[in-house]
């Protein structure tokens, strides 16, 4: 009879373990799969910021050198992720492809004006440094016009903060819900223990001495937590990547494992001190309570 309990009581210590490992492990995934998720919303955000084209054209028989000039002058000042210089030839034969008609040979003449095409970091993409950095490029006397979609840049920019608050929101939320649903899990772990801390504290044994075991058990179910974690974003990462080959385009390894880094450490630190907290709950509560 005494070994059956003895089993029955083991198996039933495994299953929490087990237990506190899976709890772990899936909050941590969703914890990593929405650090995904800002970064990559983050990256599409700098995409689109970074496509707002801003066209300077140029006042007619302005020499190439004199253009060209000033575009070194702008790509110089830090703000132009990429910058193009189309002549007047090259913008007709654009025009021509797009139109399918050679409108040069039918009006005699190439009526189009050279032009730089700009394309801005995404920190600058916004009304207030445009209208700077517009202000500035007109005061070339070869620029006759600067041309680009001020309620384009005014509308991304105003839905992008509104997702950034949303986003943010959720991510604060998750993080209280997953900090305590770990933390529950743990106390519940600990719960099946409660006889032997306060038996082993009658005996005489210390606080820290009771508490290590505990602790080292929960660093080591935050890890195993955090790496199941891993291999399961891993596993969506590659999954999403198969689908959407385009995401390939967004990547960085750098930041990937800074976010792996930092799912491993959140797991063991959560595990360590809900454990810690779970276990001195215990050492203090009074014998006739433990029932």
């Amino acid at each position: 009879m005494g070994k059956n309990e003895e089993k029955y009581n083991k198996r039933r210590l495994q299953t929490s373990y087990f237990t506190t490992v899976v709890s772990i492990t899936l909050v941590l995934f969703m914890l990593g799969l929405l650090g995904i998720i800002l970064y990559h919303a983050k990256k599409a955000s700098e995409y689109v910021k970074e496509n707002i084209g801003l066209t300077v054209i140029m006042n007619d028989n302005v020499p190439d050198a004199s253009i060209l000039a000033i575009k070194k002058s702008i790509d110089n000042a830090g703000y132009i992720k990429e910058s193009k210089f189309i002549t007047r030839e090259e913008a007709a034969k654009s025009l021509m492809k797009d139109l399918g008609e050679d409108f040069v040979g039918f009006l005699g003449y190439n009526p189009l004006l050279p032009s730089l095409e700009l394309r801005m970091k995404a920190d600058y993409a916004n009304s207030d440094s445009l209208k700077v950095i517009e202000k500035g490029i007109a005061a070339h006397k070869e620029v006759k016009e600067i041309v680009y979609q001020k309620s384009l840049v005014e509308v991304v920019n105003k839905n992008l903060r509104k997702i950034s608050f949303v986003i943010l929101g959720f991510s604060t939320l998750l993080l209280l819900v997953s900090i305590a649903l770990i933390n529950n899990t743990i106390r519940l772990a600990v719960y099946s223990k409660r006889f032997l801390i306060k038996t082993m504290q009658l005996v005489g044994a210390t606080e820290n001495f009771i508490r290590w075991p505990f602790l080292k058990r929960g660093i080591g179910h935050g890890f195993i937590g955090a790496l199941a974690a891993l291999v399961l974003l891993a596993g969506i990462m590659y999954l999403a990547q198969k689908q959407l080959p385009e995401l390939l385009n967004l990547q960085d390894v750098k930041l990937y494992f800074t976010l792996f880094g930092f799912v491993t450490l959140l797991g063991i630190i959560i595990s360590t001190i809900s454990t810690f907290f779970a276990v001195r709950k215990y050492l203090r509560i009074r014998t006739e309570y433990l029932y």
